[in-house]
């Protein structure tokens, strides 16, 4: 079996579909949404002849594991499932029999820019910052089609997969939350000033960021521990699956090169098996660099942001005589692009590091 998983809207089930030639038709295709496909799964009726088929949305059904551990043990040898879903089929998984050695997982992320284009140029860039990476806003290219798809794509996340996945009742703080955290991109998580602005506790709040990171709306970057520097152990940094989202323009683009970013984790280890992370490196003196990229818990290169032109950041200078990391990048919105032997850094835009390090 193979899973897909990511945010509501990212073009899983297209995907899926264009598998079958894009009929939704398909008698390999069912949703578990759709009563008829439902009560065909319950049956236990799979099509004959058919070495696909398609289960999505299944995980919403309570003993979704054991049943599709079912399907595939019974029908391994003649037939491959491939399971898609908008939660977190990483996390929605756990409990119940084990699905381990049955499948593979994969994520799909909202288009980054090298995939937009292999040799992407600002305006690709800044189409991405306006419309974020969703592909149906995206491709309209509209102002008004963006506001409406967004206000349609919250309510459903919030009043639809979190009803039907978690048992939480205070649906109306979720969605207040939700909007707080739009202006917190790019910054430390505080889970106290959240907990006063919501009126409710620690573990009620942090337990519904949790809910929202499960649901694709958020994640969170915890800080890289490096050995010779008193650096931050554990407050996280905040991003949105929709940087579009963004209200402030370098929290926006921070966002984006963070999405990208894990884009390009999630890439290596959904491929290749190689154990990513992307964390951010800060000191208690609060010098600062955006994201560290580790492979197997070493860090194989770090990214500063700056919206605007800049010299090479102070914080770079410091941390490259301090730490071991391989290599730094500054990237920009501008078009500069040199090298700093001594910091064993490059100051480029961001189209071409995304052109010559990323590439996903």
């Amino acid at each position: 079996m193979v899973f897909i998983g990511g945010p509501r809207q990212v073009g899983k089930t297209t995907l899926a579909l264009d598998i079958l030639g894009g009929d939704e038709r398909h008698p390999a295709y069912f949703n578990w949404d759709y009563g008829d496909d439902r009560r065909i799964l319950l049956e236990g009726g799979l099509p004959p002849d058919q070495p696909l088929v398609i289960l999505d949305e299944i995980h919403k059904y309570k003993q979704w594991r054991n049943f599709i551990k079912g399907l595939y043990d019974k029908n391994k040898s003649r037939t491959s499932f491939l399971i898609t879903g908008s939660a977190r089929l990483d996390y929605y998984r756990k409990g119940g029999d084990s699905l381990q050695g049955r499948y593979h997982y994969y994520r799909l992320h909202p288009l980054s820019v090298y995939e937009l284009n292999p040799a992407p140029s600002q305006d690709d860039l800044q189409n991405l910052l306006t419309f974020g990476g969703f592909p149906e806003p995206f491709f309209s290219q509209s102002k008004r089609d963006w506001k409406r798809w967004q206000r349609e794509r919250i309510t459903r996340v919030i009043h639809e997969d979190l009803v039907s996945l978690e048992h939480v009742k205070e649906v109306g703080q979720l969605d207040l939350l939700a909007m707080l955290l739009q202006d917190r991109v790019a910054s430390l998580l505080s889970i106290n000033a959240l907990r006063q602005d919501l009126s409710a506790s620690h573990e009620a709040v942090d337990r519904w960021v949790r809910i929202l990171e499960n649901l694709y709306y958020c994640f969170r970057v915890r800080p890289f521990a490096a050995k010779k520097i008193k650096a931050l152990k554990k407050d996280r940094k905040l991003y949105l699956w929709d940087w579009s989202l963004c209200r402030d323009q370098g929290a926006g683009f921070e966002n984006l090169v963070a999405a990208n970013l894990l884009k390009y984790c999630h890439f290596h280890e959904d491929t290749r098996g190689d154990a990513m992370e992307l964390c951010f490196l800060r000191d208690s003196h609060k010098r600062e660099i955006d994201f560290v990229v580790l492979r197997d818990g070493r860090p194989i290169f770090a990214v500063e942001c700056k919206t605007g032109k800049h010299g090479v950041s102070k914080h770079i200078a410091y941390f490259s005589k301090r730490t071991e990391i391989p290599y730094f990048y500054q990237v920009h919105l501008g078009s500069d692009d040199y090298e700093i032997a001594d910091l064993r850094t490059r100051i480029l835009p961001f189209t071409r590091f995304a052109a010559e390090v990323l590439r996903v």
